[in-house]
């Protein structure tokens, strides 16, 4: 995605991208090429045949024996004492690499680019073209262009790693996979500032600075998104993109990213995979007829690689193949965090697993990553066909294990509010569109709550009583067309209930009465209690009363008795000498009494 750099190495410096070798065994500048057969411009006959394929390279002896070691051994070890012809059809890289290879032999240069390179190094290796033979031979040159070019470019690394789909076991044992999964990962997960980022398939319109250049020349650039690299490594074949997310997933990028990428790039490559919001199943339009699979052809592109009938289609059968393999790599890297990828995506590849008949395994370990999301699954999602023999039909069973899965993980996880998320559950539920079997397992379910359990009873008692209105009210008046349901008499009522809802009802009905008598209970305990705290109150009042009197406040109480006591001291003290000189001003007279 780096508008940085284009898929040829021309004018870079590296030899301008041209390889060449100074010694010259023929004399010449060119191949020429006549059909399917390449012939060296020279004026010597060539002496040496070799055949790729339907192609045919008319050459010399000398320049291949001067630089290839495999050529050394064909021909001096050949029982033929003048082996003039040999057979390459197991040349990686074909015949192209091999005219690249041959023409480095006779000197002539050799452009260069991302889209031969790693055949070309494969068909070096193959040839045998080692610093044994002659200093700077082929191996060298395109090893160190792969080190030192390609492994800084995300362009080339991209273009580098898609070519190699054709060069296996090759370019996995010269480890050119694995630098380029490398080396993808650690741009992927580099900070993008300064990336001017564009699709890698595109054409290049003219050369651009290096990936890691930080300054921008161009007046604007537009803001680089987070998940700008997803469309690239997207074309990836299947095994190649497992080996960059691993790499990505070693240097620790956010689970939720992968997850994103992960499923980008399956709806790329898997045309069967509904995306999201689309909503529903199969287009259920076709059916089997002779012993085919009853599979309908229209599933958006996703089940026309089936067979039908009898007929065998050897393209739709390898795509079927490879459709498989994708969904099980896909299964086994998925991060293991919940909501790395979204419920209904998985629920997707579950549909496609089961269609394609993926590994038990695999299907069991998706089934479980879902039930550890179910809670986030539609209706929509869930209609997931079971095919048959002759008939179509929604799985089920499979509904039910995922439920299962979903009931597990809930009470593996503690911090989980199961004693909550099935109230929840519970309230989306609609009691009035139950079946009777669901019905009467409903009121026989002990972890159900007492509250669904009674508006279960409640709904089919309605029904019941409704039926039994209708079935017994005759049309008194002949014009009237309407009527209104009644509700007989209770006996009447109780014997047209099935047995099992009249027990599940008085079940109910015992449990209300014994929970309105236990709170009765608990509200004569609370009054209680309530006066208890009150009396024990009043008591401890009364005790620390006194106590909460501070040393401040006693020792005031001190200082103001005595003061008040030194003050009615000294005014007694005043009175009394006030008195006596009264008594020495004014004697005292006597006043005889009258007897």
């Amino acid at each position: 995605m780096w508008d940085s750099e284009s898929e040829s190495v021309a004018g870079r410096d590296y030899d301008n991208g041209l390889l060449s070798s100074n010694k010259h065994g023929v004399q010449t500048d060119r191949f020429e090429q006549r059909g399917k057969s390449w012939f060296v411009a020279t004026d010597i006959p060539s002496d040496f045949l070799v055949l790729i394929g339907d192609f045919s390279f008319h050459l010399h002896k000398y320049p291949l024996l001067s630089r290839s070691g495999k050529m050394n051994r064909i021909i001096y070890d050949s029982r033929e004492v003048e082996l003039s012809k040999v057979l390459m059809d197991d040349i990686p890289g074909g015949a192209e690499a091999f005219e690249l290879a041959a023409k480095f032999c006779y000197g002539i240069a050799v452009d260069l680019t991302a889209t031969n390179i790693s055949g070309l190094r494969c068909a070096a290796e193959y040839l045998e073209m080692t610093e044994d033979l002659e200093e700077g031979n082929l191996i060298f040159k395109t090893e160190a262009f792969l080190s030192y070019v390609v492994l800084s470019s995300w362009r080339d690394s991209i273009v580098v790693l898609k070519s190699c789909e054709k060069l296996s076991p090759w370019a996995e044992n010269l480890q050119i996979v694995r630098r380029c999964s490398e080396s993808i990962a650690w741009k992927a997960c580099a900070n993008p500032k300064g990336i001017r980022w564009q699709y890698t398939g595109k054409p290049m319109k003219v050369s651009s600075p290096s990936w890691n250049e930080m300054k921008d020349s161009s007046p604007s650039r537009s803001p680089v998104p987070p998940d700008w690299w997803y469309e690239d490594v997207s074309i990836l074949r299947i095994d190649h993109f497992v080996r960059v997310i691993t790499a990505i997933k070693v240097k620790g990028m956010r689970y939720e990213m992968i997850g994103a990428a992960i499923t980008h790039y399956a709806t790329k490559s898997l045309p069967g995979l509904i995306k999201e919001g689309t909503g529903g199943g199969l287009n259920e339009e076709g059916s089997s007829s002779g012993g085919g699979m009853a599979v309908s052809g229209n599933w958006k592109g996703g089940l026309h690689m089936i067979v039908a009938g009898n007929k065998e289609d050897h393209s739709s059968i390898t795509q079927a193949r490879d459709q498989r393999m994708i969904i099980e790599s896909l299964i086994s890297i998925i991060p293991p965090q919940k909501d790395s990828v979204s419920c209904s995506f998985l629920l997707q590849l579950l549909r496609m697993a089961n269609l394609l008949k993926v590994a038990p395994a695999l299907v069991t370990e998706l089934e479980k990553r879902v039930g550890m999301q179910f809670e986030q699954a539609t209706l929509a999602d869930l209609l997931i066909p079971c095919y048959n023999k002759t008939e179509a039909m929604y799985d089920v069973d499979l509904v039910q294990r995922l439920l299962e899965h979903f009931l597990i993980q809930e009470q593996m996880d503690g911090s989980s509010p199961g004693q909550h998320e099935r109230k929840r559950l519970c309230r989306v539920m609609d009691c009035q569109k139950l079946s009777m079997d669901a019905c009467m397992h409903a009121a026989q379910n002990e972890r159900l709550p007492l509250r669904v359990v009674v508006q279960v009873l409640f709904s089919e008692q309605v029904k019941i009583s409704n039926a039994i209105a209708s079935t017994s009210i005759k049309d008194t008046n002949a014009g009237d067309s309407h009527y209104q349901p009644m509700v007989q008499n209770r006996k009447t009522l109780l014997e047209g209930t099935p047995q099992s809802f009249q027990e599940g009802w008085a079940a109910a009905k015992k449990d209300i009465n014994t929970l309105k008598f236990e709170l009765e209970t608990v509200k004569t305990k609370y009054l209680e209690l309530q006066n208890e705290m009150e009396n024990l109150q009043r008591q401890f009042d009364k005790v620390t009363k006194p106590k909460q009197q501070s040393a401040w406040t006693s020792g005031w109480k001190k200082l103001s008795k005595m003061t008040k006591m030194s003050t009615l001291e000294n005014n007694d003290v005043g009175n009394q000498s006030n008195v006596a000189q009264a008594a020495r001003k004014n004697p005292r007279r006597w006043r005889n009494s009258i007897s």
